[in-house]
């Protein structure tokens, strides 16, 4: 038998990106106000793509 693998988010909620960032939600809402996060509207939902976090996280790598 194959063991299913985990599979990555591609979207993740607002809560749950300020946390894999380490940062508040408000700090969070920065990020996505300068652009620098990327966010998808689904129905009500805000969400933030990982793909964004992980990008920002590369860009401040120093």
């Amino acid at each position: 038998m194959s063991a299913q693998q985990p599979v990555e988010p591609i979207c993740v909620k607002v809560n749950d990106a300020a946390r894999m960032i380490g940062v508040g939600r408000t700090k969070l809402y920065e990020l996505i106000s300068s652009g620098q996060l990327e966010t998808v509207k689904i129905g009500k939902a805000t969400r933030i793509t990982t793909a964004s976090l992980h990008a920002l996280v590369n860009r401040k790598r120093f």
